[in-house]
């Protein structure tokens, strides 16, 4: 009876976690200049993150979560890169100043 039980519950939560992991899809940004630049982020984590953020974000909390993202995350993003990107984000996902 045991068995069954630890079987049900290992069965369970392998079939709970494939289902999870089936859900999660590629996260698609707008396209424009600058989106090449943004695989310096999906290099780290997941590209949700900008549309969760996206509706509190101007220009200068764009630039200085790419500035942290460098400074605090060690990001191997090099300066120009770090202006593509945080244009890029402005441009489309960014709220007016």
């Amino acid at each position: 009876m045991r068995y069954r039980a630890l079987t049900a519950i290992a069965l369970f939560g392998i079939g709970a976690a494939s289902l999870a992991y089936g859900e999660e899809r590629p996260v698609a940004l707008a396209p424009g200049p600058g989106l090449d630049a943004m695989a310096n982020c999906a290099a780290c984590h997941s590209l949700d993150y900008i549309r969760i953020n996206a509706p509190f974000m101007t220009r200068k909390a764009w630039e200085a979560e790419v500035a942290k993202m460098i400074t605090v995350f060690g990001a191997p993003i090099d300066p120009a890169d770090a202006k593509t990107i945080a244009d890029y984000l402005t441009r489309n996902y960014g709220k007016p100043d």
